[in-house]
């Protein structure tokens, strides 16, 4: 994995400090759906990793077990200050909303069977679908940007089989995975 990039506007790496506010930032703004939030925080907002780094590190962090943000938090922090700075990111990420699922959990259990909630989810989903659709999109234009005949069919080709088809993640990635690489190799060559 390449050494972090700073943008102009941070010129030094995030301290401790910084690190767990700043994943505790993400847990808060993005409780439940933390992805877009991630994206936005660390290139746009803070400007600790650059859009391809963004996307990189992610790809990674999708392939390690446990949650990808969480595994984000992890590598992110890591990187620039090490363990201590991995723990740092880890516990800004994580702290906060854990204390808040409890406390949402005992009003769950007392008022659950309200036909109210159900409406309030249904619209949460929503909104996070959108979310998500929009981190994807800001996620595919540098790669579109670059080579969008090698990249588009790819892409059509993973939503088809995934979104249409149903087909099962694990098996996605075994078939379009190497096909990526090997189009990649090629490309380079």
């Amino acid at each position: 994995m390449r050494a972090p990039e700073l943008s102009k506007a941070s010129s030094s790496p995030p301290s401790l400090a910084q690190l767990y506010f700043g994943f505790a930032q993400i847990a808060l703004s993005a409780f439940g759906g933390a992805l877009p939030w991630a994206r936005r925080i660390l290139v746009e907002d803070k400007g600790w990793l650059d859009p391809d780094d963004f996307t990189d590190t992610l790809a990674l962090c999708q392939f390690l077990p446990g949650p990808n943000v969480i595994n984000l938090s992890i590598v992110v922090g890591s990187r620039f200050r090490g363990p201590v700075g991995a723990l740092a990111a880890f516990a800004g990420l994580m702290g906060l909303p854990v204390i808040i699922a409890i406390g949402l959990g005992a009003l769950y259990a007392r008022y659950g069977g309200l036909p109210l909630l159900g409406q309030v989810f249904a619209a949460l989903g929503a909104a996070a679908a959108g979310l998500v659709i929009t981190t994807a999109a800001k996620m595919a234009a540098p790669i579109l940007a670059r080579r969008p005949w090698s990249a588009a069919p790819v892409i059509a080709a993973g939503f088809v089989m995934e979104a249409l088809l149903r087909w099962p993640l694990p098996v996605v990635l075994a078939i379009l995975a190497p096909v990526s690489i090997g189009l990649a190799w090629r490309l380079r060559a």
